[in-house]
């Protein structure tokens, strides 16, 4: 039998899930309560009891998507497997995360009511960074590499975002051929990046 509480926690993930489908559907980041209530079927009031405003509604979205990036990043599956992880998650998911991005740097800019929310998305994205070093940095030591785990951050990130441009454009697509291709391409090229910074024994150069 469920509780009140316990529907009133499904109804509002409920809710979350449909705010985000009709954010990522619009393609550019919009959405009105109206909409949404209309959508999930329920009394604009309704949403209210859930959520004090939209922008408290889209931050809590943003955090929601913010445990689901750091929950699928750990995994114990090896290190190699980690760093494949974080460029495809670069790559397939640039629609969210450039709608994501734009809502949080408005939000940053506009409210200051939304304190204690921006400090628990923060508290998880230093949770998941941390975390993405620690696999970034063992997969460097396992590659003897001399290159730092802020550097090869920094280029998983250019290879993951700029390759990401290039997948939703249209127009390089006519020039780029195959995708899967194109991603295993950059996903090797990531994984061989260390190498070519070799660590150098410091008997060699006594």
């Amino acid at each position: 039998m469920i509780n009140k509480k316990q529907q009133f926690e499904q109804r509002e993930q409920s809710i979350l899930a449909a705010a985000e489908q009709l954010l990522l559907e619009s393609g550019e980041g919009n959405l009105t309560l109206d909409s949404l209530a209309c959508h999930l079927d329920l009394a604009k009031g309704t949403l209210y009891k859930h959520f004090a405003s939209k922008d408290e509604l889209l931050l809590q979205i943003i955090i929601e998507h913010e445990k689901r990036l750091f929950c699928m990043n750990n995994v114990d599956d090896g290190a190699a497997a980690g760093i494949v992880r974080m460029v495809l998650q670069q790559l397939r998911l640039p629609v969210r995360a450039m709608i994501f991005n734009h809502i949080e740097e408005r939000l940053a800019s506009v409210s200051s009511r939304l304190h204690t929310q921006f400090k628990e998305l923060y508290r998880i994205r230093r949770k998941r960074m941390t975390r993405l070093s620690v696999i970034a940095q063992q997969y460097l030591d396992e590659q003897h590499s001399s290159m730092t785990v802020k550097d090869y951050m920094s280029s998983i990130w250019a290879v993951g975002q700029g390759g990401a441009g290039l997948l939703n454009s249209s127009f390089y697509q006519r020039y780029l051929g195959d995708r899967d291709a194109l991603e295993y391409t950059w996903v090797d090229q990531i994984l061989s990046l260390p190498r070519l910074y070799p660590k150098v024994d410091d008997d060699a150069l006594a």
